[in-house]
């Protein structure tokens, strides 16, 4: 049997190694192996004191989550935490965590356990349990206060971002950063100390913690929760503090917002694998791209493409147009400067491999071209005829539109096996999300390799089918429609953003709208017009007839400042209200969620997403949707899909399929 925790004695040091790959995840069998490694340690006479680190590339990176996932399914029962780590405090020879790679979650659970810490440079400590709907529920909540200050422990408990050695070490975290060679620094560290020094001992310092939880959005509550457990710090005693985190630790762990979060965890894992496209399908290597239009999506990809340093051509048809793109290329990475994420060098050399040009040169040598012009199917034809006859036959050639149909695009080329859409979210150069869009010819290889390059640029790709809006603005312009029938109704802009704000949306539809531009959303609708039994809100033509067009004139569905800061507006009632109705936050909410969930039930049936789970990683990573209802499909699960039903048909819309078979009896 595989030894995933070993012990040895390196003179009169005893020395405890967790190898459990890939990332020495605390497990039951960790936890057990521990107990006797330290067992044995402990009345080892040779052995004056206990080192543990970490085999492989890391401490230890959090607690198993298969087990957390089998435990909130309520399969299985929790580990042996809280013994093992007891044991490892208790232990009468002075214990030394040594830290590289990151010690997160129960990893730096089980390293407060330790009465020392060291780490290397670059090793990162904390606590993301609130990522996953969680607390710290081996102590963290308790012990860290005692470590790093109440302050601080707040910080890192409600937030779930690491923090760097350095940081660590100046909290207290940590004792010392060695530099070399971590075990034999940690050894030689070990020498200096003669006595345990037992985290649960020292003493707490009340602080006020209102800032951080001023901080926090209102409806997750595992942030609040784990605020809750670290004030039980300050007034409690460790072991009462300790049974008040479980009590805590116990009603996350069983909410709807834990089991969103797990499943959103897990989703962006999932969509990797696409069904039909086997692992090792072999895929073309991406050293050169290029990307035509230098507006604000082509200099958007320009800049990720570039970031994962890949030299890009970035063309446009005008100089002026050119220089506009290249000017808030270099503003966005002086901003990167400014705030400290990059180094003045590393920005020069980002902006020197985007290659500015009015020509097609180089073209016939990428690997890739990515066209990112104007949302027009005419244009659009026209430049992939001409790159067609340009781009070497093993090129992938990209479309980032966000609507239109790629297998018309692709048939105006000779190879339509490598046209592919890769639908970039704004900004591109910030946005996760890529939308991989296969046409009806386009080859497996090119899939994957529109999947891969995502990996690279530290994207989410998902694959969809071909069809208007794909998956992600198909179902949006159903929200979207609803959002401003309600404000046609009687509901004021602020209101119904306010509504689906609290409901936990990064933005407001109304508001997304005025970002995006008005005129953006009236193309679209210029382009599909609707069909005859259909209904369309007038708000969108009003607005673009009036020449309010969002952000971008200073007035849409809002008024904007010169920081273009959103103020509500009394003049565009009279413009686009129809009626004067009273309209509860509930009904907006309903339409607007229920309309998405309708229309993503329809994706569904029509194959443009195989899996509900792809529809539910799109919304949460280019759409706002709050990771903790889990996405638009998991949502449906947890309020129950007769219910949406029934909603859907008393709102006079015509219901999915897949909703009209779940409420069928059994």
């Amino acid at each position: 049997m595989e030894t995933i925790v070993a012990f040895s004695v390196h003179g009169d040091i005893g020395v405890i190694t967790i190898d459990n790959p890939p990332v020495n995840a605390l497990s039951s069998a960790v936890l057990e192996g521990l107990r006797t490694a330290f067992e044995a340690l402990e009345k080892h006479p040779a052995a004056r004191s206990i080192v543990v680190i970490g085999g492989g590339r890391t401490f230890v990176a959090g607690a198993d989550i298969n087990e957390f996932v089998e435990i909130v399914a309520g399969r299985g029962t929790m580990p042996a935490f809280h013994p093992v780590l007891d044991a490892i405090e208790n232990c009468a020879k002075p214990v030394i965590m040594a830290i590289h790679g990151t010690a997160l979650g129960g990893g730096l659970e089980l390293a407060m356990a330790g009465h020392y810490r060291v780490a290397v440079p670059d090793a990162q400590v904390g606590q993301p349990e609130v990522k996953i709907g969680l607390i710290p529920g081996a102590g963290g909540t308790q012990r860290l206060p005692r470590l790093a200050g109440v302050a601080k422990a707040a910080e890192m408990c409600a937030f779930g971002e690491p923090i760097s050695a350095k940081d660590a070490l100046a909290a207290g975290i940590v004792d010392a950063i060695i530099e070399g060679d971590l075990l034999a620094g940690a050894i030689e560290f070990s020498k200096t100390v003669k006595t345990p020094r037992r985290t649960r001992d020292l003493p707490v310092t009340p602080a006020d913690i209102f800032g951080v939880r001023k901080k926090l959005r209102r409806n997750p509550t595992a942030p609040h929760s784990a605020l809750d457990a670290v004030e039980a710090a300050m007034t409690l005693p460790f072991a009462e503090g300790i049974r008040k985190e479980a009590e805590i630790f116990e009603r996350c762990m069983h909410s709807d917002q834990c089991k969103a979060l797990i499943h959103a965890f897990f989703a962006e894992r999932a969509v990797a694998k696409i069904p039909d496209i086997p692992k090792h399908t072999p895929v073309y290597a991406i050293r050169q791209a290029a990307v035509i239009g230098a507006g604000t999506m082509g200099g958007g990809i320009a800049m990720a493409l570039s970031n994962a340093g890949i030299p890009v051509l970035l063309k446009d048809t005008e100089q002026a147009a050119l220089d506009r793109g290249l000017a808030t290329i270099r503003k966005n990475y002086e901003r990167s400067v400014k705030s400290g994420r990059l180094t003045a060098a590393a920005a020069e050399d980002r902006i020197a491999r985007i290659s500015p040009q009015l020509g097609w040169e180089g073209f016939d040598q990428a690997d890739i071209i990515i066209e990112a012009v104007f949302e027009s199917m005419a244009l659009k034809k026209q430049v992939f005829s001409e790159i067609d006859k340009i781009a070497k036959p093993e090129c992938v050639l990209a479309t980032n539109t966000s609507t239109l149909d790629i297998d018309a695009i692709a048939a105006v080329t000779s190879r339509p096996q490598m046209v592919i859409g890769t639908h970039f979210f704004s900004p591109a150069n910030v946005m996760r999300l890529v939308e991989i869009v296969r046409g009806k010819a386009t080859e497996k290889p090119v899939i994957a390799t529109a999947m891969a390059l995502a990996k690279t640029l530290k994207k989410v790709g998902v694959v969809v089918r071909n069809g208007f809006g794909f998956v992600g603005n198909r179902m949006v312009f159903p929200y979207m429609n609803e959002a401003q029938f309600l404000v046609e109704e009687g509901a004021t802009p602020e209101q119904v953003d306010r509504a689906l704000s609290d409901f936990g949306m990064a933005m407001g539809p109304l508001a997304m709208a005025d970002m995006s531009g008005i005129d953006v959303f009236w193309r679209i609708e210029q382009e599909f017009p609707p069909s005859a039994d259909s209904k369309r809100p007038e708000a969108i033509s009003k607005l673009h007839a009036a020449g309010r067009l969002g952000q971008k004139t200073g007035a849409g569905f809002y008024r904007y400042d010169e920081n273009r800061k959103p103020v509500p507006d009394p003049a565009v009632l009279p413009l686009i209200q129809k009626g004067s109705r009273a309209i509860s936050d509930e009904e907006i909410v309903e339409r607007c969620i229920y309309a998405l969930i309708n229309e993503g039930a329809k994706v569904l049936e029509e194959g443009i997403a195989s899996r509900a789970v792809d529809i539910d990683v799109i919304y949460l990573t280019g759409y706002g949707f709050p990771a903790y209802r889990g996405g638009p499909m998991f949502y449906a699960d947890l309020v129950g899909l007769k219910k949406i039903h029934d909603r859907v048909v008393q709102f006079g819309w015509t219901p999915a399929r897949l909703l009209m078979a779940a409420k069928e009896p059994k």
